[in-house]
């Protein structure tokens, strides 16, 4: 829908200005006449060119937005005010920016929830359609302060998994960069100081090391070329849909890694689908808004197939196990609180309980890939180091020999 810069007069005369997304500038104009303003200027705004990668807000800055919001709105602040007051205290020019635009559209007689709904990079589908269920339930703040206990659980999620990536990662990282800087530079030296000593043949080693270096040296330009094509192919297949469903099949049942994955997985779904529950939000809806901030493709097929089987009156146990993404307790338990009547508070019970196994998992993981990461980088690093200087080993045993 395109965006329209307006300037426009109220019946006491004050000038008003703003930014609305409208069909076109008749459609826009009937929409402000509603609410008294009569419209002097209008144009459609240009498109600009920007190039973003993921949302211009951290999660931090959001949580931080989302109580303060909460508080103002318990104090019985009007929404739009709260809005100027927070874009003018935001240290974050593109989330000033954005809460600007919000406002705009709330004053231009949008909901609260249809203003956040056109930010989807900072306010994903689960944010707007809870805001949507406390508008309509009038518990707005209640509903606020459940969403920042949410993303802040959720951001310690991710910090976990980052925390048992990191090291591995940067040892690769440092192993490769020191492979290269031997092949580039320290082979080349050691081969022109065995060339002046004039000695004979190398051990087959020091030989073999020097001719990969010749090869990487004199073919530098390829094998960046090829490191580039990789790393864009990588990047390709991730927004492939086909491709990006076989990589998180993968990702959950690789050994070693697989299990914590399946277990944040887990941790995931129960909290997401038992804060929408706990709100208010309709089984349906709330399957539908879980799967799609699933983040994992296959998850997502699993809960749409879920959803369905819910849409035909089956419950939601029996189809969750037949996904066979989920463990059988979990779908045990979630059986339980349907029974029960209780199911928003079950799954909240086993989201818990799947935040301390993804702890127990990453300093599992952590303590089993730092031998192995340790034991790579001395085996490799180490095995050039003594192919080098077996030829100095040998020249120095003829000498003692003479």
């Amino acid at each position: 829908m395109p965006k329209f810069v307006w300037e426009g007069k109220t019946r006491s005369g004050e000038t008003r200005k703003g930014e609305i997304d409208a069909e076109n500038a008749q459609a826009l104009t009937n929409r402000l006449r509603q609410q008294d303003i009569n419209v002097t200027k209008v144009k459609k705004k240009r498109a600009a060119l920007t190039l973003s990668i993921g949302s211009p807000v951290k999660s931090k800055e959001l949580v931080v937005f989302t109580r303060q919001f909460a508080t103002m709105i318990d104090a019985g602040l009007p929404l739009v005010q709260c809005l100027s007051i927070l874009s003018s205290t935001s240290d974050n020019p593109a989330f000033k920016k954005i809460l600007n635009d919000i406002r705009t559209n709330v004053e231009s007689g949008a909901t609260f929830s249809e203003a956040l709904g056109r930010h989807p990079k900072v306010f994903n589908a689960l944010f707007v359609n809870l805001v949507a269920a406390g508008e309509a339930g009038g518990i707005l703040d209640t509903i606020l302060n459940r969403l920042a206990v949410h993303i802040e659980k959720m951001v310690k999620l991710k910090r976990r998994i980052k925390s048992a990536l990191t090291y591995p990662v940067t040892v690769l990282v440092v192993a490769v960069g020191i492979i290269i800087l031997m092949l580039w530079k320290v082979i080349p030296t050691f081969q022109r100081m065995f060339t002046d000593f004039g000695g004979g043949s190398l051990p087959w080693p020091t030989a073999l090391l020097i001719r990969i270096s010749e090869g990487f040296v004199s073919n530098a330009h390829w094998f960046m070329l090829g490191i580039f094509s990789f790393i864009a192919t990588f990047i390709f297949l991730l927004k492939w849909d086909k491709s990006r469903y076989y990589i998180d099949k993968g990702l959950l049942y690789m050994p070693i890694l697989g299990p914590t994955i399946q277990k944040t997985v887990v941790a995931r779904f129960t909290r997401t689908l038992g804060t929408l529950l706990s709100s208010g939000v309709p089984i349906l809806d709330s399957m539908e808004i879980v799967a799609k901030t699933a983040g994992n493709k296959v998850v997502e097929e699993a809960v749409f197939f879920i959803k369905d089987r819910l849409s035909e009156g089956q419950n939601m146990a029996s189809p969750l196990t037949e996904t066979g993404v989920f463990p059988p307790m979990v779908a045990q338990m979630i059986g339980v609180g349907e029974q029960t009547g209780a199911l928003d508070a079950m799954l909240n019970k086993i989201a818990d309980f799947y935040d301390d196994e993804v702890d127990v998992a990453v300093e599992a993981l952590t303590s089993m890939l730092e031998p192995i990461m340790m034991s790579f980088l001395g085996v490799v690093v180490g095995g050039i180091i003594i192919a080098m200087y077996l030829p100095v080993f040998e020249m120095a045993g003829n000498i003692n020999q003479e």
